[in-house]
């Protein structure tokens, strides 16, 4: 009945990801040296993030403590969330939180969702470094960034494929910084049979 839908929405998803391998390469590898900086030098990751991007912050800070395939010591991450009744909750944790050394990895799917600028402007105060990532050119969140921020940005308009490729995006960085870590020994692959 909707099989053909269904197996397009694989295909459509693939078509995004072959296209994201090339377009993000570098932006992923920057993040993965700007996660590694922060860590090394003292700092903590402050995760945050609004719509889909809050279920994929807390993903990210459960990979930073435990690893994302290999078992490793925890990296210091903090997840931060808003109360809906306060819009500006995350800017005020920040605000709270954040010391210079520390970094703020923000997921935003188009950029546009009301206080993003705000928490940039908040973590640039603190003169924090920041990693967001977002889709649809970034919106006012991208021409919030600084030229030391690392942007990933997602080539595609819709909410759904800019979600699948975050997802992907935070699983790369997290075996980049696993990799670097720990050595380049990836896992074994599981038998699915």
């Amino acid at each position: 009945m909707l099989v053909q839908r269904v197996q397009q929405q694989f295909i459509d998803s693939a078509d995004v990801a072959y296209q994201c391998a090339d377009a993000l390469g570098a932006a992923v590898d920057a993040a993965i040296g700007a996660i590694l900086a922060t860590i090394t030098g003292g700092g903590k990751v402050l995760v945050c993030g609004v719509g889909s991007g809050s279920a994929l912050a807390q993903l990210m800070v459960n990979h930073l403590l435990h690893g994302l395939e290999r078992d490793r010591p925890a990296l210091p991450a903090l997840l931060i969330q808003a109360d809906a009744a306060r819009p500006d909750a995350l800017a005020r944790n920040i605000a709270a939180l954040a010391l210079s050394d520390d970094m703020l990895l923000l997921l935003g799917e188009t950029g546009t969702a009301t206080g993003l600028v705000e928490l940039v402007q908040t973590a640039h105060e603190r003169d924090m470094t920041v990693l967001a990532l977002t889709g649809a050119g970034g919106g006012p969140l991208a021409r919030a960034l600084r030229d030391t921020d690392v942007h990933v940005c997602v080539p595609h308009s819709r909410s759904v494929r800019i979600s699948e490729m975050h997802h992907l995006v935070l699983n790369c960085i997290c075996d980049g910084i696993d990799a670097q870590l720990m050595g380049d020994d990836a896992p074994e692959p599981e038998n699915l049979e």
